[in-house]
């Protein structure tokens, strides 16, 4: 049972919320100039290989999950936000619509609550200050307890590209020593929460009485058709799987491959580095995976799979990137059909794209639901009854799976670190979250001449008939 938070704490997260009221206040007034070359200067400061690889790297080494160099590699996730960032308004005006009247008006959201992950300690900072920045809100960080040091540092770096700039440190600050009463007393006293995190923590999160963006669980499914390219398809597979050890819910988890190229996916897949267990090995796999009551054992979340197969008792070769078991079992049951975080993939068989449809459907009823899927086809027809029947938020069309949906250089979606699952994952948005969602949007509207269709278009075939 949770302790209740100390009048120690509550008087240091008062003071905390209002020392970042105060530092919005003194920039209430900056135009969009200003916010945008502040935007640009964390951008740099945070983004610049130099800083972030040494961040990034130690980030692995405190948290002892995920991978150096793979971490390292999602510096042009700040670029990409920064990219975005630049190209919206933010400040006064931000759209107008003569035609309807209507002009629309940019405000701060407020002070914001940032729960940050222990897969990203050093990404989802800056990623929340550019945009938060750009809004002209104030941001509290509350770090993972197992990656807090890492956290502190971005943060630092933040607070000190303000600093140089004339702005005040406080629209950034970092929670010393966190914990979930102060980190719920946070989110029920700022004005917005930013849950980047497990499932506990957006639910508390959605709990706080004070809106809130959440995220939810991953479990990346991804249709290899008959006609795809199958070495792309591998190796995409492989980018995607290995980026940071398997520790984003974006990582590919099951492939549904057809059967006329099953056999030669596999191949390529072992070519990219895959190992395929045997069907010994796959039941010690499970059970390194997880525990009797089905809970994921955090022992061998994101890390090698070399150190995954020693956990379970059996060794795999030193060039080997990931871990493949044949799976054709969907449900909760099966655990090798849910969310796996970690370099560990399931391959299933279909015979025709019904079947395809049926397993992705009965995959995503296990977990997932409203996060992402993808697909390697050329078959339009087929990606867009793939997008009709997933019941998620994005699709990622012959792309890396956990390099594309939170947005790349390739394609259109929005930068970020924050993936909303809509209903389906108890979200609020199936958006990804950007920087619309850091500010309050005033409408004004003036008269225009009526737009009032008469009765008979409106009612159609209905108008005039016998009423009940």
């Amino acid at each position: 049972m949770a302790r209740d938070i100390t009048p120690e704490e509550i008087a240091y997260a008062d003071e905390l919320i209002a020392r970042a009221r105060a530092a919005m206040d003194e920039i209430k007034d900056y135009d969009q100039a200003q916010v945008d070359r502040l935007a640009r200067a964390l951008g740099w400061n945070c983004g610049n290989e130099t800083t972030f690889v040494r961040i990034a790297q130690m980030g692995v080494d405190e948290s002892g999950i995920g991978d150096r160099a793979g971490r390292a590699g999602k510096r042009f996730k700040i670029l990409g936000v920064l990219r975005d960032a630049l190209r919206g308004k933010s400040v006064g005006i931000i759209e107008e619509d003569p035609a309807k009247g209507l002009t629309k008006i940019a405000k701060p959201a407020g002070v914001i609550a940032s729960l940050i992950p222990t897969t990203n300690p050093e990404l989802t900072p800056p990623v929340t200050g550019i945009y938060a920045i750009k809004c002209k809100d104030a941001v509290i960080f509350s770090p993972h307890p197992r990656a807090k040091e890492t956290t502190f540092e971005m943060v630092r770096v933040m607070r000190e590209t303000l600093a140089k700039l004339g702005a005040p440190r406080d629209i950034f600050q970092c929670v010393e020593n966190p914990s979930i009463p102060l980190t719920d007393y946070l989110m029920a006293n700022c004005d917005l929460t930013m849950a980047t995190g497990g499932k506990p923590m957006v639910q508390a999160a959605y709990s706080s009485g004070k809106p809130a963006y959440g995220v939810g669980a991953g479990n990346a499914t991804m249709v290899i058709d008959e006609d795809a390219d199958i070495a792309e398809a591998a190796m995409n597979s492989r980018i995607s799987k290995t980026s940071d050890f398997g520790s984003g819910c974006s990582a590919d988890g099951n492939l549904v491959i057809h059967e006329k190229i099953y056999d030669a996916m596999k191949e390529a897949l072992i070519k990219e580095g895959g190992y395929l267990c045997n069907p010994e090995e796959k039941a010690l796999l499970q059970k390194a995976l997880w525990k009797e009551d089905g809970s994921r054992r955090i022992e061998t979340v994101a890390i090698a799979a070399q150190r995954i197969a020693e956990y379970a008792g059996f060794s795999i070769p030193d060039d080997r990137k990931f871990i493949m078991v044949e799976q054709e079992e969907i449900g909760k049951a099966h655990k090798f059909s849910g969310e796996k975080l970690s370099v560990t993939m399931a391959l299933y068989k279909f015979k025709d794209f019904d079947d395809a449809m049926a397993k992705v459907r009965a995959i995503y009823d296990v977990g997932g639901k409203g996060h992402s899927c993808g697909i390697y086809s050329f078959n339009e027809e087929h990606i867009l009854q793939h997008a009709k029947n997933a019941p998620v938020s994005r699709v990622m069309v012959r792309q890396p799976q956990s390099k594309a949906n939170a947005g790349s250089f390739e394609n259109g979606m929005p930068m970020t670190s924050s993936l909303g699952c809509g209903i389906w994952g108890g979200n609020i948005t199936n958006e990804n979250v950007s920087l619309k969602h850091y500010m309050n949007v005033t409408w004004v509207a003036r008269p225009i001449p009526a737009d009032r269709p008469s009765d008979e278009e409106l009612f159609g075939e209905f108008y005039n008939t016998e009423v009940m």
